[in-house]
């Protein structure tokens, strides 16, 4: 399966090239990836400890969304981007529910799903180490409606349970065990 995303990516930027090149040869001039199509968030505790670090870039199939944490217990963790870029403590309810444009349901597996932020668990390690990476063409750091940098901004959050990806609104995924606002980067 990781085979046919890296094939399929690997196409889609082809394909570009390939678009770029013939725009050069006709006088049109193409673009790439731009400061605003990058963007990071660091992810604290309730305590305020830095516990991890995400990078989210627009690519052609969408944002590839990378997270590595420390300190956190060990097993299947929720990922979500979340519809407010605040992470005020203990509890991150300033994050609000999930990132939502579409008002779908929550979860992969939901018929009606699923929310534009609901993304697969991360597994954390016995040692507390977890890395993490999706690909997701629900999102964008783009503007427009499913942009993550809309008026009151976007939070990643990582929970303390596992995603069922099905119970709607979240999954069952618990209590929020650390939070990042997601933040554009040139």
């Amino acid at each position: 399966m990781q085979y046919f995303h890296n094939y399929k990516a690997h196409r889609a930027r082809i394909l570009k090239l390939s678009i770029c090149a013939w725009s050069l040869v006709v006088g049109v001039g193409c673009s790439s990836v731009g400061p605003s199509e990058r963007a990071t968030a660091e992810l604290k505790d309730k305590d305020g400890k830095s516990v991890g670090v995400a990078s989210f870039t627009e690519e052609g199939g969408g944002v590839r969304v990378r997270l590595e944490v420390k300190g956190l217990s060990a097993g299947l963790h929720a990922v979500h981007i979340h519809a407010v870029g605040k992470c005020e403590t203990p509890g991150f309810a300033s994050a609000g529910g999930h990132f939502n444009p579409g008002q779908k349901k929550h979860g992969h597996k939901n018929p009606d799903g699923a929310h534009a932020g609901d993304l697969p668990n991360m597994l954390v390690a016995k040692d507390g180490l977890g890395r993490f990476e999706a690909l997701t063409d629900a999102v964008t750091l783009r503007s427009g409606s499913s942009s993550v940098f809309d008026a009151d901004g976007s939070a990643l959050i990582v929970h303390v349970g596992i995603d069922d990806h099905v119970t709607d609104p979240t999954g069952n995924a618990g209590d929020r065990a650390a939070c990042g606002v997601i933040t554009a980067r040139k």
